[in-house]
């Protein structure tokens, strides 16, 4: 009795695990039916809406994502240091330049994410190696000594952006970014003037 009544048991725990087995089963079947029939409901969808920006990001010659990559990484440092010298700097014509960099840098940045954004092109989003440890050195210097690196620094890299943004002006490919090159080299010479004024003052 006690024998068969285990067997009975047994019996019932299998056909229960038989089952499970089964509904599991039924249900992979029905979520790769679902995946597959809405996978299918969104591809026409994404690919009439991105061919245009695709076909743009992959005419880019190589100056156009050398010039964009650049852009991007050095006018985010540019805010970032704008705004540590706006808060940290000591003189007032460091505090006033840096936050003429802030807000200046700030706004050529969203123009050029707004360019990458239309044209596909993915811009780097964090600083390289050698900005983020000018950034770094930057912020633990105190004083009349953060005044004078901030403003060399501003003079030094900005010279640096003018000649990369005219190059881009007359060399690049995408006349988008070629435009946006040209019309934003007069507002870094305006920078230059302001940033070597800044250093004669803090010297």
């Amino acid at each position: 009795m006690k024998n068969s009544i285990l067997s009975i048991l047994a019996i019932t725990a299998m056909l229960a695990c038989n089952k499970k087995e089964t509904t599991v089963g039924d249900q992979s079947a029905d979520s790769t039916t679902t995946a597959t029939s809405m996978d299918s409901s969104t591809v026409p969808a994404d690919s009439t809406a991105t061919p245009n920006a695709t076909d743009a990001a992959a005419s880019l010659n190589d100056q156009d994502k050398k010039f964009a990559d650049a852009a991007a990484t050095g006018g985010m440092m540019e805010v970032m240091m704008g705004e540590l010298a706006a808060s940290n700097g000591t003189n007032a014509a460091v505090k006033s330049l840096g936050a003429m960099m802030a807000k200046d840098h700030g706004k050529a940045n969203d123009e050029l994410k707004a360019w990458a954004t239309a044209t596909g092109y993915t811009l780097p989003s964090s600083l390289n190696a050698d900005q983020q440890k000018k950034y770094d050195d930057l912020k633990m210097k105190k004083g009349a000594e953060f005044d004078r690196m901030y403003a060399d620094l501003m003079v030094t890299d900005h010279k640096k952006d003018i000649a990369e943004f005219k190059k881009e002006a007359s060399e690049g490919s995408e006349t988008s970014l070629k435009t946006f090159a040209g019309k934003t080299v007069p507002t870094l010479e305006h920078h230059l003037m302001e940033s070597e004024k800044t250093k004669t003052a803090v010297k």
